[in-house]
């Protein structure tokens, strides 16, 4: 599962984890100068692989969100139970 993080809060978490040293990286100046999406590395996601392995119908039912009402009625009618 990738980590999305944009040129600052790369910067934050690097100085928080005391390696601000990786800013040297090709990888971390891609996100610090704009040249890399911020959505690389992202893959299927561990919710999705969840969904997959327990052949599930439909995200809500591996992972908490805030759904919209007109959602919630359709998972209802089709006896999904959103968490």
């Amino acid at each position: 599962m990738g980590i999305r993080v944009d040129a600052e809060s790369l910067k934050e978490q690097l100085k928080k984890a005391d390696a601000e040293d990786r800013l040297q990286y090709e990888y971390h100046q891609g996100i610090i100068d704009g040249t890399l999406p911020l959505t690389i590395g992202g893959g299927i996601g561990q919710s999705r692989m969840c969904m997959f392995m327990l052949e599930k119908a439909h995200i809500g039912e591996v992972q908490v969100s805030v759904w919209p009402e007109e959602m919630i009625k359709t998972c209802e009618e089709h006896g999904i139970t959103l968490l």
